[in-house]
C-alpha cells in the first residue's frame, strides 16, 4: 500500500467522511501534505483499521472483509477492458516489487560472501565483530521477511484500485472516484463537482478537458470532432470517456452562478403525486442530450399549457441533472397552479428556463451548516442538503418551521436523514399561524421561536445560516440573525411563494 493517500481514497478505505478527516488534520492529529495524508497518521487516528494479531481480532477482520467484499460485488463493475487494464497495471507493480526482492536477495548474498572473505583474513577481534554483524543481519532479515498480520487497509486499497480510479481536477484540486461504468463526467456529478458540460451526449464539446496524466478509455462514441492537435495535447470529452488508471485532468469547475449558462429545455412529466392535499410533487425528465445544468438551491421558470408560468425552486440535487423535482403548492385561482393540479398529466411537455438565483452552498466554508425552512421553503433547502451530502459534508442542522403541522409536508425525508447520518440534526417547529403574513404579535412569536432555537444550540451562531420560505418569515429570520452579529455573507436567504 502506498505511503500517502488522498483524502477521498483514505475516507473510502476506513468508511469515514472527508470532513471528518479534515477535522483531524486541523487539530494536528493527522499529517497532511498537499491534500495527501500519510498511512501512519491515518492508522494513528483509526487504530481499529490495523487489528492486533489474535484470534478475536482475526475473526472481526474476516467479518469486515466479507462485508467489504459484498459491497464491492453489489456495485456495477467496470467493463472487461477497463478491468483488465487495471489488473495489468497492478501486475506490473507486483512484478516490479518481485524484481526488487530478487535484486535484494542477490545483493544480500554478495554482502554475505564479502563478509566471509573479510573474516578469513582478519584478526580475532575483527572476526568476533564480523560474527556479531552477521548475526545481527540474519536476525534483521528474518524479521523483515516475516509477513506478520496483513493490515485490512492494504487489501481494501488493492481492491479499490481494481474497481475504482481516482481523478484529480486541476487547477481546483477537486478529486473524485470513478466507479463501475460511469464516465468521468457522470462520476464527477455524483460527487457534487460541477464540471463544465452541455449536452452530456458527445455533441456540444463543452465537457472537453485535457488529460494531464493517467490513462482514459473511450466508452461512448461522440459526434463532436476533436482536432488532431488537441488529441496530441491529451484533450478528450469527459462525457464519453472513463478512467482506466488514476487520472489528473485539467478542466474548469463552476464556482459561482455566473459560470452556469441560461438554458431553455423542453422536459416531460415523468411522474406526479400528491404529497398532501395542497402540495404536489412534480418529477420532470429532460432529454438525454439536453440536461439541466444548475447549482443546488437555484430556481427556474416553468411554462405549461397556454404559457401559464411560475418561478419555482428546484427540489433535487444537481448530481442527477436529468431528473428534476419540484414541490407545487396549490393556490386556488392561480392559473399555473390550477393547470398543474387539474390538467397536467404524465408525458406532457413542460418548458424549463433558467436557472437563476444565488441561494447556493458556500462549499469552501469549514463552518457547520444550519438550514431554516419555512413551509415550502423546504424545496430549495432539500436541494442544498442533498448536494452537501454528495460532497461528504459532515455536520448539518435542519429546522423546519411550519405554519401548521400539515405544512411540514415531507417529514419522512428529514427523519430518514436524521436516522441514517450521525451528524445530521433535525427539528420540527409549528408556528401556529400563516407564515406568509408575519407582523405584530406574529413577528414577536416567531422571534421568540428563533431565540429559543439559538439558546438551545451554543454552536448555531458559529455556523452558516440558510433561510428559505415565504418572504415575511424569511425577512424576520434574516434580521434576527443579522441582529445577533452575523455578517450578511453568512446568512443566505431566498423567498418561496
Amino acid at each position: 500500500m502506498s505511503e500517502m493517500l488522498s483524502l477521498t481514497r483514505a475516507a473510502k478505505l476506513i468508511g469515514a467522511t472527508r470532513a471528518e478527516l479534515q477535522k483531524h488534520i486541523q487539530r494536528g492529529e493527522m499529517v497532511a501534505y498537499d491534500g495527501m495524508i500519510s498511512v501512519e497518521s491515518l492508522l494513528a487516528c483509526y487504530p481499529d483499521a490495523q487489528l492486533e494479531d489474535n484470534a478475536e481480532s482475526r475473526r472481526i477482520a474476516q467479518i469486515k472483509e466479507r462485508a467489504f467484499g459484498k459491497r464491492v460485488f453489489e456495485r456495477a463493475m467496470p467493463d472487461a477492458e477497463v478491468l483488465a487494464a487495471r489488473l495489468t497495471e497492478l501486475s506490473k507493480t507486483l512484478a516490479y516489487s518481485e524484481k526488487q526482492v530478487e535484486h535484494f536477495t542477490l545483493l544480500l548474498g554478495r554482502l554475505w560472501d564479502k563478509l566471509s572473505a573479510m573474516q578469513s583474513g582478519s584478526g580475532e577481534q575483527s572476526r568476533l565483530a564480523l560474527d556479531e554483524l552477521k548475526t545481527w543481519i540474519t536476525r534483521e532479515v528474518e524479521v523483515a521477511m516475516e509477513p506478520g498480520f496483513i493490515n485490512p487497509l492494504a487489501i481494501k486499497d488493492t481492491v479499490l484500485h481494481i474497481i475504482t480510479a481516482q481523478v484529480t481536477v486541476l487547477p481546483s484540486k477537486h478529486d473524485f472516484l470513478v466507479e463501475g461504468h460511469d464516465t468521468l463526467l457522470e462520476a464527477a456529478m455524483r460527487s457534487g463537482i460541477p464540471l463544465n458540460y452541455g449536452c452530456s451526449g458527445g455533441n456540444c464539446g463543452l465537457c472537453k478537458a485535457r488529460v494531464v496524466s493517467g490513462e482514459v478509455k473511450k466508452t461512448r462514441q461522440h459526434d463532436f470532432v476533436i482536432s488532431d492537435a488537441e488529441k496530441n495535447q491529451g484533450y478528450v470529452l469527459l462525457c464519453s470517456n472513463t478512467a482506466v488508471s488514476d487520472v489528473v485532468i485539467e478542466a474548469p469547475v463552476a464556482n459561482s452562478v455566473q459560470d452556469i449558462p441560461f438554458q431553455q429545455i423542453i422536459a416531460h412529466v415523468k411522474a406526479m403525486g400528491h404529497i398532501s392535499d395542497d402540495m404536489l410533487l412534480l418529477h420532470l425528465q429532460t432529454p438525454r442530450t439536453q440536461r439541466l445544468r444548475f447549482l443546488a438551491g437555484q430556481s427556474v421558470m416553468l411554462r405549461v399549457g397556454e404559457s401559464f408560468s411560475a418561478d419555482l425552486p428546484i427540489a433535487s440535487c444537481p448530481c442527477d441533472d436529468r431528473n428534476v423535482l419540484f414541490h407545487i403548492h396549490r393556490q386556488h385561482g392561480n392559473l399555473f397552479s390550477d393547470y398543474i393540479f387539474e390538467h397536467l398529466k404524465t408525458n406532457d411537455a413542460v418548458e424549463i428556463e433558467g436557472p437563476h438565483g444565488e441561494f447556493i452552498l458556500h462549499e469552501k466554508s469549514e463552518r457547520p451548516y444550519y438550514f431554516f425552512a419555512f413551509d415550502s421553503g423546504f424545496a430549495p433547502v432539500k436541494s442544498l442538503i442533498e448536494h452537501a451530502l454528495s460532497l461528504g459534508v459532515e455536520t448539518l442542522h435542519l429546522h423546519w418551521v411550519g405554519s401548521s403541522q400539515q405544512n411540514i409536508y415531507l417529514p419522512n425525508i428529514a427523519h430518514a436523514w436524521d436516522d441514517a447520518l450521525d451528524n445530521f440534526h433535525y427539528e420540527e417547529h409549528v408556528a401556529g399561524f400563516d407564515l406568509r403574513t408575519v407582523a405584530g404579535k406574529r413577528e414577536e412569536v416567531l422571534l421568540k421561536l428563533l431565540a429559543a432555537i439559538n439558546a438551545a444550540d451554543s454552536n448555531l451562531l458559529q455556523g452558516d445560516i440558510y433561510i428559505a420560505g415565504p418572504e415575511d418569515a424569511v425577512n424576520v429570520a434574516e434580521q434576527y440573525f443579522l441582529g445577533q452579529g452575523l455578517p450578511k455573507t453568512r446568512v443566505a436567504v431566498t423567498s418561496v411563494k
